[in-house]
């Protein structure tokens, strides 16, 4: 049974109801969740816990699996057709949610102004990690701390994130939609857009905060290269 991804309707959903449709181990499935598992969309796992009629049990990670959620616990608790609750911890979650919207902003300016394309990256609570092939730029550092500082700047505009679905036919027809080399949207007929009005639009299943002023600020704390054209950035939130 498809797993009803919450999230992608509602990224600010903290709690919620479901009911479980299997159990394998330590592994819960549900009709439905606002866990965003691990791999997806590049974010670490949302924890937090499940709460049924034996009591909670931790939620230490959630997985993919084909097209359902496992949600890993700390304690089996739960059998097929229980109604639980699901609680998610909400400050790693806004934390990966600031980041991952930041990403977008940041890849835009480096797409658009030299070309740079994402080729893979992650987000933890603690900071995200980005890797770009920058060509044949030379002085590649520079053009990343300058693309940064634009992308700060962009933030501090307060500009509302739209989230909307399209079918695939007609949003692979804007331009630049997918920056990601090497990684196309899945082949489904319909796709989650993210929209940064006048900045970015985007294919994204991941969470994102509704106002980019919801970030706040942003520092680089390492960059390193990782071959001639392969560059990597790292970066995290100023408490």
């Amino acid at each position: 049974m498809k797993t009803r991804l919450l999230f992608q309707e509602d990224s600010y959903l903290r709690e919620f109801e479901a009911r479980v449709v299997g159990v394998k181990g330590d592994a819960v499935f549900l009709d439905s969740t606002a866990f965003h598992p691990t791999p997806y969309g590049g974010l670490d796992t949302d924890t937090g816990y499940l709460e049924g009629a034996r009591g909670p049990a931790r939620v230490l990670k959630a997985i993919v699996e084909g097209d359902e959620v496992a949600h890993i616990v700390e304690r089996p608790l739960f059998s097929v057709g229980d109604l639980v609750r699901g609680v998610i911890d909400w400050d790693r979650r806004y934390s990966m949610m600031k980041l991952h919207t930041f990403s977008h902003i940041l890849a835009a300016i480096l797409y658009e102004r030299h070309g740079v394309l994402v080729t893979g990256g992650h987000i933890t609570q603690e900071r995200a990690r980005e890797d770009f092939d920058v060509g044949d730029v030379a002085d590649w550092k520079s053009i990343v701390r300058e693309a940064f500082e634009e992308s700060l700047d962009t933030a501090r505009r307060c500009i509302d994130v739209k989230i909307y679905w399209m079918k695939r036919e007609e949003a692979m027809k804007i331009p630049g939609l997918v920056k990601l080399a090497e990684r196309l949207p899945p082949q489904v007929d319909t796709l989650r857009i993210v929209e940064i009005p006048g900045v970015d639009i985007q294919a994204d299943g991941g969470p994102h905060v509704r106002n980019t002023c919801e970030i706040g600020t942003v520092e680089i704390e390492k960059m390193e290269s990782k071959g001639k054209r392969r560059k990597r950035l790292y970066y995290k939130l100023v408490e």
